[in-house]
């Protein structure tokens, strides 16, 4: 039932102005409503959880110029988890992976994203992504740099 409602109210859906965007770069991959598992244990401010395990829903793009993933708990709407560009230079912070099983992105050390987290958080988008598409990407494991407000957002803490 839960399935149905979320995509009847296009939860996990990618937004008009995003789909419009990666549709101008040439989709390799286009994935709606996509399960995401959510991992977190450590310290944020507002939050302290050990081995905490939730579900989500969100969508993921990948195309000519980049890999773009988000999560949706409302519809209509979609916050970004991942806008890398495949030219972009390489960041530190979260390690990201692309294989059959979709996207894994992790932040094995929050810390490094800001001195006041501890431990670590990671998401894993479900899609089944082909030989084809996995041939086709420049790369298939990158990392990249977040602010602060990316860690309390995935984490569901209002920023301070």
């Amino acid at each position: 039932m839960a399935v149905f409602l979320r995509k009847m109210l296009g939860i996990g859906q990618l937004p008009d102005d995003m789909r419009a965007q990666v549709e101008a770069e040439g989709v390799l991959l286009l994935a709606e409503f996509v399960p995401v598992t959510y991992r977190f244990s450590g310290h944020v401010p507002g939050k302290v959880a050990k081995g905490n395990l939730a579900s989500y829903v969100g969508a993921l793009a990948l195309t000519r110029q980049r890999v773009l993933a988000t999560l949706s708990s409302v519809p209509k709407k979609a916050a970004r988890s991942a806008d890398h560009r495949w030219d972009a230079p390489e960041g530190t912070m979260v390690d990201a992976t692309l294989d059959e099983s979709g996207l894994l992105l992790d932040v094995p050390d929050m810390s490094a994203v800001d001195p006041n987290f501890s431990g670590s958080v990671s998401l894993h988008y479900k899609a089944a992504l082909s030989a084809e598409v996995l041939a086709a990407l420049p790369q298939r494991t990158f990392a990249f740099d977040v602010p602060p407000k990316f860690v309390y957002s995935v984490c569901g803490v209002p920023v301070r």
